[in-house]
């Protein structure tokens, strides 16, 4: 009964929302807020801007956009800034079609889905608010009521600029219904749907010899004809085509590019100057978005060709290219994954990141910079510390190739192949490897793939494999370390007494014996040198461990392992270094003792309630990397 009584609620805020008047009322609503009064492509802008936005890596990440587009940053704060922001502003892009282009899966129908939806929610908010003549077929804008020589002083008086006029069948319904008495018009607010044809249109290419330009502009209704005597007369015309539907609103245009020519036409007078031609009419205002979108070998062979010249002069292209960073490619993936039937499957932790780390890598160009590898390219632009570059590296990475993201393996290949090894494994469980089983036997399925690119991504693959044997080690050895959290407690205190005898040159004293002695250099560099520290550079290594020493111990802190990034990570490879004997032993042995079992489970159990696993995964995991160290 719950959903009946939300469905209850939903109608009485709908009931609540209404509002009906006359144009004179209306026009008190416009003097308090005239925002009711913006264009349709203000509207989308003042809809995107009001969910807020946060900075990042000097992008503006729009919350808009944040749940659906990942990634895509820098595409979404161009599409924003550079077409939205000055349509918005009566600026002269507002007079072009917006053009999406980019490969396929690459986000261009979300964004576009997104902003159909979110006009719809906009428009019962106060902010966005919609009114239209009442019966009006297209909507029509109330202030259309006002003759065009009063225009200015409209302006003057309310600070709302006008554009366009009257529609036929609205001057003819004011002569007979009202008798040319403007303040008298019915006036009501409407909401955009795209369902029930308001405020949104979309528009899909068909055969070209059998779709009608009605579809666009309406047609003439034969069966009136006889009722009010003329084709001309505008009771008798069906203002039902997509283009009457959408005004006030957004027009979406799939493919656009593959339409025919006769359609593109009409799309001219209506981007120019806001008008089009339907029927035996003068030319019907119009105020919306059009947005369409393309591939780009589509779009190169529309701009070949010479015939759309005057077309492509009032296009404004925006590209969207695939994401780039890994872990938003992530996020893409586990967003699919729980929208489907499938999600009660569990994914062992960093089965998506190898998914990611291998379709990234199919989009990257090779940089011609020194020291520049592809790997360290990804990990860049993901937002990784890669040693010897910074974010001006990235930023000049990024020039290097401007169309790049354009081409590579789209996320539906990717989410197709790891909904196979779900389906394919008859436990409700997989990793990492079966994912990246499951993209190597997909390629020579993959019909577009060149033999060259199929070599190419094998490559990546195994890449991939080995990014991920790295990743499993450090997960196991970060199990064992927790499952040892004493043993590594122990060893960091031994560190540190030698660390802090050393900077302040002093011995220590055994804890046995009583006996005096120098501080233990060969524990010290065992510990140092799983991180690199070299010889000439661990005195400033241990004076910086001495210094975060005494300022966590002026806070009455206690200092830990922990407490210390780099010295954890020494910690954690010295501790596991000793250990891999156990690793390779309890997960080789057939039958393992009492002991190496309690070890087993001890790891499991870390690996289980620490890091995502569950008992399958876990073992799976335990057990490859003992392969990975027996080999």
């Amino acid at each position: 009964m719950d959903i009946l009584r939300k469905v209850k609620n939903f109608r009485e805020e709908e009931d609540r929302l209404q509002w009906e008047g006359t144009f004179a009322e209306y026009l008190a609503i416009v003097k308090e807020r005239k925002e009711v009064a913006q264009t349709a492509h203000s509207r989308v802008y003042n809809m995107i801007k009001s969910s807020g936005l946060t900075e990042r890596d000097e992008n503006k990440l729009y919350h808009f956009f944040g749940e659906e587009i990942f990634g895509l940053e820098d595409a979404i704060q161009r599409l924003v800034e550079e077409y939205f922001h000055p349509a918005a502003k009566r600026l002269d892009v507002r007079k072009r079609i917006l053009l999406l282009m980019g490969p396929v899966s690459g986000g261009k129908s979300t964004i576009v889905t997104l902003l159909k939806r979110g006009l719809e929610k906009y428009s019962r908010t106060d902010e966005g608010a919609v009114y239209a003549i009442k019966g009006c077929p297209m909507h029509e804008d109330p202030l259309h009521l006002i003759p065009q020589n009063l225009y200015d002083d409209f302006f003057e008086e309310y600070g709302v600029r006008l554009e366009g006029t009257l529609s036929p069948l609205n001057t003819m319904r004011l002569e007979k219904e009202y008798n040319g008495q403007i303040e008298d018009v019915l006036v009501k607010r409407i909401f955009f749907s795209e369902d029930k044809r308001v405020g949104i249109g979309t528009f899909t290419p068909s055969d070209p010899k059998s779709q009608d330009i009605a579809d666009l502009t309406g047609s003439i209704d034969f069966s009136t004809i006889a009722e009010f005597g003329s084709e001309s007369d505008p009771r008798a015309y069906r203002f039902d085509g997509e283009l009457n539907k959408a005004n006030r609103g957004l027009m979406e245009f799939q493919e656009m590019l593959k339409l025919d020519e006769k359609f593109l036409w009409h799309l001219l007078s209506l981007t120019q100057e806001g008008n089009f031609k339907a029927g035996r009419f003068a030319l019907i205002s119009a105020d919306e978005l059009i947005i369409a979108h393309t591939n780009e070998t589509e779009y190169r062979s529309f701009i070949s060709n010479k015939k759309n010249e005057a077309l492509h002069s009032r296009i404004i292209v925006m590209p969207i290219p695939y994401n780039l960073k890994v872990h938003q490619e992530q996020r893409i993936y586990e967003k699919m994954i729980n929208e489907s039937d499938m999600s009660h499957i569990h994914i062992a932790p960093h089965a998506l990141k190898v998914a990611a780390i291998f379709s990234i890598m199919t989009r990257l160009e090779i940089s011609k910079k020194q020291g520049i590898d592809i790997v360290k390219k990804m990990r860049l632009y993901d937002g990784e510390s890669v040693e010897g570059f910074n974010r001006v590296d990235v930023g000049e990475l990024k020039k290097e190739f401007p169309n790049e993201g354009m081409s590579g393996i789209d996320p539906r290949y990717v989410i197709n192949r790891i909904s196979s090894a779900m389906i394919r494994k008859e436990v409700p469980s997989i990793n990492a490897l079966d994912v990246l089983r499951s993209l190597k036997d997909g390629l020579d399925q993959h019909a577009s793939i060149s033999k060259e690119d199929r070599e190419k991504y094998m490559n990546y693959i195994s890449i991939a494999r080995k990014e991920y044997d790295e990743i499993a080690k450090k997960e196991v050895q970060k199990a064992f370390v927790y499952s040892y959290e004493e043993s590594a407690k122990t060893l960091v205190d031994n560190y540190l007494d030698n660390v802090e005898a050393f900077c302040n040159k002093n011995r220590l004293r055994d804890p046995l014996t009583g006996e005096e002695m120098n501080p233990d250099e060969k524990l010290m560099r065992s510990i140092e040198e799983q991180i690199g520290v070299s010889e000439n550079a661990k005195r400033a290594f241990r004076e910086e461990i001495l210094i975060r020493l005494s300022a966590y111990a002026r806070k009455g802190t206690r200092f830990n392992y922990k407490s210390h990034a780099r010295l954890r990570e020494a910690v954690e490879k010295k501790l596991f270094a000793d250990l891999k004997d156990i690793v390779k032993i309890t997960t080789s042995s057939q039958t393992p003792d009492e002991s190496q079992l309690k070890k087993i489970n001890d790891v499991v159990a870390s690996l289980i309630d620490e890091y995502g696993y569950n008992s399958i995964s876990a073992n799976e995991l335990l057990r490859y990397v003992g392969s990975l160290l027996n080999r």
